[in-house]
């Protein structure tokens, strides 16, 4: 009779409990064979049938101590498979390796207390000129580049990849134009070269850029989706340097464009797409605009991406206060 009993629930356990699905291992392919690569490490945790990415946007601009250091402790709260930048990780804007050094350090010592990886991007503040895009180089390998996770291509740009020639002339009128705000030099900043010069809002895209990712975009035909993250909106350029060419490219897939660069929120449909700039995650901001204001960006990525934007005021620990960036 004992015997019978633990056939019955035997036969029960088959036929009515749900057997739990093993955790899928995500698939992370890239093309960067050697050298440094930019991002932090490798090891993802399982996800099951969609996962989540979030998104800082600018730090500098004039950096808010403590902010971007509060925003790590609130991802590590929100558990993300990944962290993704729009750029503008550092001040910059200088040709000292001792100060990159230390700006650079500061920065990956409060990133390394994400409890997940990191992929970095730069923006106008992190490659400001040739002697900086060497340091990023150096330390993080390509400026631009493309991955996969999970089905999902994702195409890490670089808007300021001008040809050393013309970052110089848009380096030294920079510095020209900061001496007028600072009111060490004479004139008006509405008035100088650097204010007239398309690069300063809207960036620029080699053509060896634009042919790198047209291939990525034929290797990968089928993804399930593709994000296309740069810092500045590149999509704002009407000529052949900005996005038009390489959207035309993306036309027949699904796609969304995430940039930063302006410190202020924004959000649009363009050619059936939405296109979105972030707001800040440290920078500085206009108390006049009332879309400036600190967020990170939570993407969940099921059959199309949910996109979340959490202001960090709201934030809270189980303490019911927002966490300290210590």
């Amino acid at each position: 009779m004992k015997s019978h009993s633990v056939l019955l629930v035997a036969l029960f356990c088959l036929m009515g409990c749900k057997q739990q699905p093993e955790p899928v291992t995500p698939i992370f392919e890239h093309d960067i064979t050697k050298g440094p690569k930019p991002w932090t490490n490798e090891v993802f945790e399982p996800t099951e049938e969609d996962f989540t990415f979030a998104i800082i946007s600018d730090l500098n601009g004039g950096e808010r101590e403590g902010v971007y250091a509060t925003a790590v402790q609130q991802l590590n709260q929100l558990d993300p498979t990944f962290v993704l930048s729009v750029g503008d990780l550092i001040d910059g804007g200088t040709e000292v390796d001792s100060i990159l050094t230390k700006e650079w350090d500061s920065f990956d010592e409060r990133t390394a207390k994400l409890n997940m990886p990191f992929f970095h991007l730069g923006g106008n503040h992190d490659l400001t000129n040739p002697k900086m895009r060497e340091f990023w180089e150096n330390r993080f390998g390509p400026r631009y580049y493309h991955f996969v996770y999970d089905d999902v291509l994702f195409l890490m740009m670089d808007s300021e990849d001008y040809e050393e020639k013309r970052m110089m002339e848009i380096y030294e009128a920079r510095a020209k134009a900061l001496k007028i705000i600072s009111g060490e030099i004479e004139g008006k900043y509405e008035e100088s070269e650097y204010y007239s010069m398309p690069e300063r809002s809207i960036g620029g895209m080699s053509n060896a850029q634009l042919g790198y990712f047209t291939e990525v975009l034929k290797k990968y035909p089928d993804v399930k989706w593709t994000f296309v993250l740069m810092h500045k909106p590149l999509w704002m350029r009407e000529d052949e340097k900005g996005l038009g060419p390489l959207e035309d490219v993306l036309a027949d897939r699904d796609y969304t464009v995430i940039n930063g660069h302006f410190h202020s929120f924004s959000n649009r449909i363009r050619k059936g797409h939405s296109y979105t700039m972030l707001g800040t995650t440290g920078g500085s901001q206009n108390p006049q605009d009332s879309m400036a204001f600190d967020h990170v960006t939570l993407v969940r990525m099921a059959k199309q991406p949910v996109i979340t934007h959490l202001k960090m005021a709201g934030i809270l620990n189980e303490q019911g206060t927002v966490p300290s960036g210590q």
